[in-house]
């Protein structure tokens, strides 16, 4: 009975996990742009550098989170 709880626990876990990563990374990806937007209005002469730069750091982000969505996954299917 134990183990079927335990199991259960951890099936619930690493998908609260994967959710709130992938959530996460939504919220993140979402300020950098909103960010450089904002950067770019103000000074339209530097957009090329803000957009590298934002592309650079969303990929961080995802790959952060993608990470993150794997491990939630491995700790359903490894029990």
């Amino acid at each position: 009975m134990d183990l079927i709880l335990l199991e259960a626990v951890a099936n619930a876990g690493g998908a609260v996990g994967a959710g709130l990563a992938a959530v996460g990374a939504g919220i993140g990806i979402g300020q950098i742009g909103k960010g450089a937007l904002e950067s770019i209005a103000r000074q339209p002469e530097a957009s090329n550098d803000i957009r590298a730069n934002m592309i650079l750091t969303a990929a961080l982000v995802e790959g952060a989170a993608l990470f993150a969505i794997i491990v939630g996954f491995l700790a359903m299917v490894l029990k």
